[in-house]
């Protein structure tokens, strides 16, 4: 499944205003990585160490909206309507 398979799921199906990527987008993908590390370091279980796609993007710079690019592409506005290059 796509990013915006993903995230339509979410919204159609369990009725959230925003899908999971798009949340993370808006969060910031360095502070979603920087919290599941404090979990994962916390409780010591696996389930909560962060996945490495979201260790690359954050290295990478891509960060969300503040950065202007993580799953979506915000270089034209602030909405997530273009599917950032990498998974598109």
């Amino acid at each position: 499944a796509g990013v915006t398979e993903i995230d339509t799921v979410m919204k159609l199906g369990m009725a959230h205003p925003m899908g999971p990527l798009q949340l993370a987008d808006f969060i910031g993908l360095d502070v979603c990585l920087s919290i599941l590390n404090v979990l994962h370091d916390g409780f010591k279980n696996p389930k909560y160490a962060p996945c490495p796609l979201l260790v690359n993007m954050v290295m990478a710079g891509k960060l969300g909206i503040k950065s202007v690019e993580g799953f979506y592409d915000y270089t034209a506005n602030r909405k997530a309507e273009k599917i950032a290059k990498m998974f598109s």
